[in-house]
């Protein structure tokens, strides 16, 4: 579709010519002076840095505190994690005592009166595996402990 011709008088530019354009660089208005810039970044920078270390040094007296603590209890856990350890392999040895009672010729913590470990003092102890320590609870519970026991 073509578009009509125009009608009426065709456009000018206006009387006098248009105005000149814009080309110089037109100055910003200052808020503040550079030097009073420059003054301010510096002020904040070390009122900035001497706050995060007077912050600071409580935080690191905080962390050692923290870590004294762990420390204690660490130690507390690993004396009742052993003792925890030694009750259990005190109540196997006395349930396998219970069950093999009327068995003729055993002997608590032999393999029918032979010693599991030849070259071994008797007086040593040998850690178990977690299937020898957990042998005398249940199953399902135990599988539970075991995969718990690995995973950390």
């Amino acid at each position: 579709m073509a578009s009509k011709p125009k009608s009426g008088p065709q456009d000018m530019p206006p009387k006098g010519g248009y105005s000149p354009m814009q080309t110089a660089r037109v100055n910003i208005r200052r808020i503040i002076s550079p030097n009073i810039a420059t003054a301010l970044t510096v002020a904040s920078i070390s009122f900035g840095c001497a706050g995060f270390f007077w912050g600071y040094k409580d935080i690191r007296r905080e962390r050692i505190e923290m870590h004294s603590a762990r420390n204690v209890v660490y130690c507390m856990l690993m004396a009742e994690r052993d003792r925890a350890f030694l009750k259990q392999m005190r109540a196997n040895r006395e349930e396998e005592r219970e069950l093999m009672k009327d068995y003729p010729g055993w002997v608590v913590g032999t393999y029918f009166g032979e010693p599991i470990y030849e070259n071994m003092d008797p007086t040593e102890f040998i850690t178990p595996t977690f299937h020898e320590y957990a042998i005398h609870g249940n199953p399902y519970d135990s599988a539970a402990r075991y995969f718990r026991y690995i995973g950390t």
